[in-house]
Formats: C-alpha cells, structure tokens, sequence
C-alpha cells in the first residue's frame, strides 16, 4: 500500500493513501483526533468504572493510539492490556519519519513510541509496567481473541472508503469480543453506522465530535 506522510493542523503527522484518496488521521489535527476520540471518549470513560482495563484497536496505524494511552497509563494509573490488530503495517522508514514523540515531548514519549513500534508482532510485550501490548498482523474478519476485552478504539478507514468494516456483521463481532458494560468509541457519526451498531446489540449515543468534526459514536454493551 503506497502512502505518504503529510502534516495535519496541529502540527502532527498522518499518512495519505492515494489509491483510497483517504488520510489515517483527521487533517484537522492527528494527535488532537486521537486524544478527543480515544482517550477521552473513550479510555477515561472507561476509567470512570474500572482501573484494570483490556483494550482492543482495530487498525494499529501509525501507533499513534497505543503511544497516547501508554502515556495514559502511567499519568492515570491504570494497568492496561492492548491489543492491536494491522493488515498492512508501516515500514520502519515510514516509522521513524512520524513526528509524535518529538512533538509529544518528554522522554517517556520516545521511550514507549520506540518500544510499540521495536514490539515482535504476535507475542505480549511489556512496554511498561502498566502498559502491555500485543501486535497482531491479521485482518478483523480473520482474528479470534484469546480474552473478551473493555473497550475498542475502531479506527479503521472511512466507511465509503472500506465499506465492508463498517457491516452489521462487523459490529456483531465486536459485540461478542465485549465484557457485559464494555464499550467501542469511533470517529464516525454516520447514520448508517449508528443502525448498524443498533442492529448487533449496541446502545449508542452521539457526542461531540474532534475539532472540524460535529459528532462521533460511543456504543456501549449493556451490563
């Protein structure tokens, strides 16, 4: 997959897919997308309720999500166990052209960024003590989870880019892969995907959105 690296409004990185025409990250801003979507929407949700949380990201990308919640990890106090599944990973020059640690700061941004991207695919790494990842080198129709997890971050590409992420069918197995009150956040606010999310069994509800984006979608799993 040809991509190429181009900056967003907040001065941070993201990759341009020509053949999709479609960026991995909003160009209004890839760090503030990733900490609005995630992180807050997301991962301190689901620190409301439990410290000890298992995550599952659909679409590693450029390891932006699993760097901010690392970070997340030892600021908040939590004990995070992340799974990370990628059908096309980055090359290791594309990796280190990516400017987040740098633009993050501090020494424990560079540590982890190295450490998620050094990580062997297909085995547990322990990034830092509250903070374990697993890369899976697989498609989301071809994964079977070994645990149920907490939360998902579904990032994968834009439903009228790869529409068959985006299917009841799709939503349906994530709803399987879900703890009772586990929750799955995405960028995306469409119509069609709220139905889709409704018809696996999802509760969902329509929040505000990252900056140059009105709404996103939090769906929940019922206790």
């Amino acid at each position: 997959m040809q991509r190429h690296i181009v900056e967003t409004a907040d001065g941070s990185h993201s990759l341009f897919v020509p053949a999709l025409d479609e960026h991995y990250h909003s160009t209004h801003g890839a760090v503030q997308e990733s900490r609005h979507v995630f992180l807050e929407a997301g991962l301190r949700a689901m620190a409301a309720r439990k410290q000890n949380i298992a995550i599952l990201e659909i679409g590693l990308g450029t390891g932006l999500n699993a760097l901010l919640t690392a970070l997340a990890a030892a600021e908040w106090q939590l004990d995070i166990d992340y799974c990370a599944i990628e059908a096309f990973p980055l090359t290791a020059m594309e990796i280190s052209s990516l400017n987040y640690a740098a633009l993050i700061g501090g020494a424990s941004a560079a540590t982890y960024w190295e450490g998620i991207h050094n990580a062997a695919w297909e085995v547990e790494t322990t990034i830092h003590p509250q903070f374990r990842l697993h890369k899976r080198a697989v498609t989301l129709q071809d994964f079977e989870m070994d645990a149920d997890v907490d939360l998902i971050y579904f990032d994968a590409f834009a439903p009228e880019k790869q529409p068959e992420m985006w299917s009841p069918e799709i939503f349906a197995r994530m709803y399987a892969m879900l703890r009772p009150g586990g929750m799955l956040v995405t960028y995306c606010a469409k119509g069609a995907v709220r139905r889709a999310m409704q018809a696996a069994g999802f509760v969902v509800e329509r929040i505000a959105g990252p900056p140059g984006k009105r709404e996103m979608l939090r769906a929940n799993k019922q206790a």
